[in-house]
């Protein structure tokens, strides 16, 4: 049965039952200092209590305290349509086949200007009414995974994209487009560099910083892009997102070297330690670096195995044993450290780490800087670290270190294996030098000089 109040609890429900009202109605509610007419909308199950939402006339949404109305009226009704506009997407035997799997995010949906809400497009057809240059580009084929927010992304989803971009790959599929939250996209792409051996197509995570319908939204033109680079010659797992604010061009990054590093600006991504792979201008790719993956007649395999009883701890003054112990304590089989300048955690804490480690667990050592490598031949707190038997992470990212300490350990118990593992350079996690353009590059200045 179809709630009628969506996302209202408490006093709140209880005020619009009381008064007859459900979502979609028109209402004129006053208060003590003003009048207003609008549109009952639903409301997220998490959203602040004793309040309601409605849309005015001129498109605003605004929040009302159920305790400031004095008087609410039922005067109509207008009910939001999530349909999204379906033109047939064109074939064309010319070009190839991608496959666009959606989790959620906003890259591949549109605004309900009704409600406010964020509506997927999912099919072919309605992406094509979105987007109509995709059918330029490719023969597009869609699956909705999943739809969440990205936050509340886990193992056990990137376990079904890795199986997902398998089942595409071995089927003829030639390049696979995965729609995904920006917040925890490039967390998704290291664990699908680790999780997919012989990867014989691109796969390409994309998402957008600014909701479709603000002028300044960046979705649709990363989905272009992403579509381009899922037709290239490539064979690795790449975040491909905006590489300028003025949507001049996108950028190629290795899915285990780059970072969303702004909240809020469409150029957020960033590669760590090195430049991006390469660039889409235009949909056209100039490629910076020679050392990726092409693509090859090799059956994909997916090794999913993942152990989630593993933290990543971030060392701060002031850190205390019981918090490694809280992790002893339960069971867990490994910690990441980020730990301060070339690999340090304080002295305080030693005592835990040696139990941790005399119970087994597995302790992975990174810098929080991010830039610059792990040195823990430096220091004293880094050769004690090292001799209590903490494995120092090269230039490995923090989050980047929690996906493969968690793949690693769930491909194998042998504890040789595990630390060879861990220092084998898997999927491009590791770096031989940092170069000294990579810790603030602008890719316009290093083209106009000559230098990509």
């Amino acid at each position: 049965m179809e709630d009628k109040l969506k996302g209202y609890k408490g006093k709140a429900k209880e005020f619009l039952k009381k008064n007859k009202i459900n979502i979609w109605d028109i209402i004129v509610l006053k208060t003590k200092k003003t009048q207003l007419e609008g549109i009952l909308l639903p409301r997220y199950e998490h959203s602040a209590p004793n309040l309601i939402e409605i849309k005015l006339e001129n498109n605003y949404n605004i929040g009302i305290n159920i305790n400031e109305i004095t008087e609410i009226t039922k005067v109509g009704k207008r009910e939001a349509k999530y349909k999204i506009p379906e033109k047939t997407f064109p074939k064309n035997d010319k070009l190839p086949r991608v496959e666009l799997l959606g989790t959620g995010g906003t890259v591949a949906s549109r605004l309900d200007y009704t409600t406010g809400a964020v509506i997927p497009s999912f099919t072919p057809g309605e992406l094509f009414s979105s987007v109509p240059e995709l059918a330029e580009i490719c023969n597009l084929e869609c699956e909705l995974v999943f739809e969440i927010l990205s936050e509340n992304m886990k193992p056990e989803y990137w376990q079904k994209l890795a199986d997902k971009v398998k089942e595409a790959a071995n089927s003829g599929i030639e390049g696979v487009i995965i729609g995904h939250g920006t917040d925890t996209m490039s967390i998704t792409s290291a664990a699908l560099s680790f999780m997919l051996k012989n990867l014989s197509i691109p796969v390409v995570l994309v998402g957008s910083q600014r909701s479709s319908d603000r002028p300044s939204s960046d979705a649709a033109l990363n989905l272009i892009n992403a579509a381009v680079v899922a037709t290239y010659d490539i064979a690795e797992v790449v975040v491909t997102m905006l590489g300028s604010p003025s949507h001049d061009y996108g950028l190629i990054h290795r899915g285990t070297l780059v970072r969303k590093m702004h909240s809020s600006v469409r150029d957020t991504f960033r590669t760590i330690n090195d430049i991006p792979l390469g660039m889409i201008r235009n949909r056209q790719i100039k490629m910076f670096k020679k050392d990726y993956k092409k693509k090859d007649k090799q059956e994909t395999i997916a090794l999913t195995k993942f152990e989630k009883k593993i933290a990543i701890v971030y060392s701060y003054p002031g850190v205390e044993n019981e918090l490694i112990d809280f992790y002893i304590d339960n069971g867990y089989k490994g910690i990441v450290f980020a730990g301060t300048g070339l690999g340090h955690v304080s002295t305080t804490i030693y005592k835990s780490i040696e139990r941790a480690i005399q119970e087994g667990l597995i302790i992975l050592m990174t810098t929080q800087t991010l830039h610059g490598f792990v040195g823990m031949d430096v220091y004293s707190t880094g050769r004690e670290l090292q001799n209590l038997g903490v494995i120092p992470g090269k230039n490995i990212l923090p989050e980047v270190a929690y996906v493969k300490l968690g793949w690693v350990l769930g491909q194998t118990n042998d504890k040789k294996q595990i630390k060879e593992l861990l220092l084998l350079n898997i999927a491009g996690e590791f770096i031989e030098r940092e170069i000294p353009i990579a810790f603030n590059y602008n890719i316009d200045e290093l083209l106009e000089k000559g230098k990509l």
